[in-house]
Order: C-alpha cells, then structure tokens, then sequence
C-alpha cells in the first residue's frame, strides 16, 4: 500500500456500480460511479483541482493569494479541500437555499462564507445572478482569483480522469452517458473522451423539468441542488449532446430514497434525478446496452434536507 502525499492524491479513482432493483425488466443496463466516494464526497473534488492547478500554473492565483466562488456547496467544500491542502484563503458565496450539511462542511474545511438569503428556499435565476455579482465584487481586491466555475474551461479538464474511469470499468462497453447540467463542465468532459474512444456513443443532458432552459423554455424555481441554474451556462455546447431530459425534482427526489432503501447507495436529488435520466434513456436502448450515469455526492451532504430528514414518515 502506497500513501498519497497529501489529500488530493485520494481524488477519483472512485467505484462503477450496476443499479438493479430500481431498474425495470427489459431495457439496457444502468451503472452509476460513485463519485461520494471522493475526499468531500462529491464529483467536485475533481474540477476544483484542476481549476486550482490551472490558475497557479498561469500566474492568476499567487502563493498566499485568495480564492472567490459561489456555489451551493459541493463546489465550495472541494475547492476549501484543495484551498487547505495548499494554503490559500477561501471566501464563498452561498445561499440558505443549500443543504446547512453543505454549509457546515465548507465553513469546517476553512472557508469564509456570504449568505445570499432565498425565496422560500428555492434555486432561482435571480438568486444565482446575485450570488454571482457578489463574487465578482469581491474578486476585485487584490490577490484575489475567481474561479468562476460556470465559464472556467479549466474544469471541464478535471473530467477526463472520469471519463476515462467509465470506458475502463465498462471495459469498453458503454452505449450512452447522462449527467445533469449546472456548469456543463461534467457532462462535457466526460463525454469527450467516451466519444474520443468511440464516436456513437450517446450523450443525453439532464436539468429540471421546472426550469427546462436548455430545452429551450423558460427558467423556473425548483429543488435540485447543483445543476438547472436559470440560463444557459457559458461553458454550455448544445452540439455536444443528442438529447435534453428533463426531470422533475419529486422525481428525483423519489429515486434517490429508492437507490439508499433498495440499492444500498446513499447520494443527493441531482443523483436521483440522473437515473431517473438514465433509466428513461435505458428502456429505450434495450437489452444488450449499457448507460452510465453519475451518483455525483454522497448522501451525507442532506441529512438536514427534507430528502433524508430523520422526522419524515
């Protein structure tokens, strides 16, 4: 057994599981990664490294120097991971419309965070834009590197690894990937190097069926953390996927309590929603296929949400 030399070393890498009880009879196979397997429990882990690594390489973020973002949380806890491991100051810009788990692990991890209060607690295009200009402000004094997750190409690097993961642990045998839109960053990264190794395999979007923008309706509040931010993000290349499906967050809520109580797999909504996603784009495929999706945190992140809260019947 080799020891990593710090923290970051223990990213990725992480497990491919294949769903079963909650997939119906008759349609492709679905597997999922457990990406709540990484250091803070998500996916994110994987992009803040790379947006990290980017910025020092190039001189926009200095030794000692200072990082912004805005984020619900899983962004902000894997950047505050990487910020501790290298030294850096952290100041987020969060909502009491995220998980207080969220909040809590990205105050303990070290970073400093602004509160943007909610409409009833719901994700909208007006709370994210606000969340956004006051990240911008504070990017302004000096020393200070914004990471800008929603328009940094960086991040969309800190995918490959993933996709790589994927083809090895299908052995090669993936027809389809789906994964839902926040930055696009994920989805994008992912599914350039599935289709690197193979040019059909099928890439299908996922995003809130209360705010379909990418499918071109319009922006609306809803309850999936993490992704369907209210417009189109700059990272976002419509060219690069076959399909758009939406889902509505009661769906993914519903899913993500079937995958703990029937698979044993402990994630968050936007997981949910993901294989409700793949499910949908499974029994299409058929027999014989095999879609891939993203449990992309863990479970632990809603504990204080009303998705696990211990008082619910």
């Amino acid at each position: 057994m080799t020891a990593h030399s710090n923290v970051l070393g223990a990213i990725g890498n992480t497990a491919l599981v294949r769903l079963h009880r909650v997939v119906p009879a008759h349609c492709a196979r679905v597997v999922v990664k457990l990406e709540g397997q990484n250091p803070t429990g998500s996916m994110k882990d994987r992009m803040a490294q790379a947006m990290i690594a980017g910025a020092e390489r190039d001189g926009r973020l200095e030794p000692g120097g200072t990082v912004v973002e805005f984020t619900g949380g899983s962004t902000g806890a894997a950047l505050a991971l990487v910020c501790a491991a290298k030294g850096y100051r952290l100041r987020i810009v969060s909502s009491d419309a995220f998980s207080e788990d969220k909040l809590a692990q990205m105050a303990a991890l070290g970073a400093e965070l602004t509160l943007i209060p909610s409409e009833g607690g719901r994700i909208t295009r007006e709370l994210i834009q606000r969340m956004i200009a006051t990240a911008r402000d504070y990017s302004r004094e000096p020393r200070t590197y914004w990471t800008n997750q929603i328009e940094n190409v960086d991040s969309i690097a800190g995918y490959h690894p993933l996709g790589e993961e994927i083809w090895t642990q299908t052995g090669g045998a993936v027809d389809a990937f789906v994964q839902g839109v926040g930055s696009s960053a994920s989805l994008q990264g992912v599914a350039s190097v599935l289709r690197a190794h193979d040019a059909n395999v099928r890439i299908a979007a996922m995003e809130p069926a209360e705010s379909p923008v990418l499918s071109g309706g319009a922006p609306g509040a809803h309850r999936i953390e993490g992704i369907g931010i209210g417009f189109v993000p700059g990272l976002w290349k419509p060219d690069a996927v076959d399909e758009i499906i939406p889902v509505a967050t009661d769906d993914g809520i519903a899913m993500a309590r079937r995958l703990a109580k029937e698979e044993g797999l402990f994630a968050g909504t936007s997981s949910g929603a993901n294989v409700v996603a793949a499910i949908r784009l499974a029994e299409r495929l058929g027999p014989g296929k095999t879609v891939a999706t993203l449990l992309v945190d863990s479970g632990l992140k809603y504990l204080s949400t009303d998705l696990y809260r211990r008082a619910r019947a």
